[in-house]
């Protein structure tokens, strides 16, 4: 019997306190960082549509990208638990302490999955078909870390879908517009992953977890991460004139590109002491920051409520 065979059939907390640890185990407080920019795709398709804002569609597409956030979490946990049970950083997750079990974590992750694929369904019959496809790569990036050095690309991958399927769910057609957009939030959280890892270095060599930073070193991933948010940079103003974007666009995108020179003034290859404010804040920030300006942008342009 496997060491981790007892997580299955160790006690738990109540009904309530097992969602509260679930919700704990997948962060969901975290959906910030994908939300906002799935909002902007919807909503600028629903501006190029009817001039209006769809609210049952914009549910929709909230329930979907959380609902598939949550899935994807849940499994990177699950998959990811002996991992953490080695990393003294992470060896307090509730899957690797036994404040939750990996049965009740999966049963979480079902329903997630059955929530996604749900609101998919209702939304429109494209977004349904397509959306096995994004389940994929949400199962196949916790993975990446014991085949590839390069698990943050599966990331961004995983997260540059989310924009294209809110355009998806809005139009229920293809929008080249909508992928440049994907990029560039698949970019940019294939670049701040790169940072996130840098914390993890010592623990990945020493277990032969692969990352960038396990790989070609911390100061190599930070100069990547930069890369990666110089090209997320160019494909918003691309975005923004492939969509026409007004004032207000240009002036959150500006927001955002000193948001993202702060961020890498704050972390250095032999200084991680503010990575999280990096990681967590400022890139809440960025994206919380340019949905409220393309928002005003597009009611400035006529956007209906």
């Amino acid at each position: 019997m496997s060491a981790t065979t007892p997580d299955l059939f160790e006690s738990e907390p109540r009904p309530h306190g097992k969602v509260r640890a679930f919700l704990r185990l997948v962060m969901i407080e975290h959906s910030v960082f994908a939300l906002p920019f799935a909002y902007i795709a919807a909503l600028t398709a629903m501006f190029r549509e009817k001039g209006d804002v769809r609210w049952g569609t914009l549910l929709l597409v909230t329930v979907a990208m959380v609902g598939l956030r949550t899935f994807a979490m849940a499994c990177n946990r699950i998959i990811d638990r002996e991992i953490d049970a080695r990393n003294p950083r992470t060896a307090r997750r509730e899957l690797v302490t036994g404040a939750l079990s990996v049965r009740s974590a999966w049963a979480g992750a079902l329903v997630a999955v059955v929530v996604f694929l749900g609101a998919a369904a209702l939304l429109n019959p494209l977004c349904l078909a397509l959306a096995p496809i994004a389940v994929v790569p949400m199962v196949v990036y916790p993975y990446g870390k014991r085949f590839t050095h390069y698990p943050h690309a599966i990331l961004g991958v995983a997260q540059a879908m989310g924009p294209i399927g809110a355009w998806l769910a809005v139009t229920g057609s293809w929008s080249w517009d909508a992928v440049i957009l994907g990029l560039a939030v698949g970019v940019w959280i294939g670049g701040f992953d790169l940072i996130f890892a840098c914390q993890d270095v010592a623990a990945d060599r020493a277990h032969g977890v692969r990352s960038v930073p396990a790989r070609f070193g911390i100061p190599a991933a930070l100069y990547g991460a930069r890369v990666c948010h110089a090209v997320t940079t160019g494909l918003l103003v691309w975005y923004g004139v492939a969509t026409h974007a007004g004032g207000f666009w240009w002036a959150g995108l500006a927001v955002v590109a000193g948001a993202f020179l702060y961020e890498h003034s704050i972390v250095k290859p032999h200084d991680l002491s503010r990575l999280n404010r990096a990681f967590f804040t400022v890139n809440g920030v960025i994206g919380i920051t340019l949905f409220l300006f393309a928002l005003c942008d597009l009611v400035a342009r006529g956007l209906g409520w």
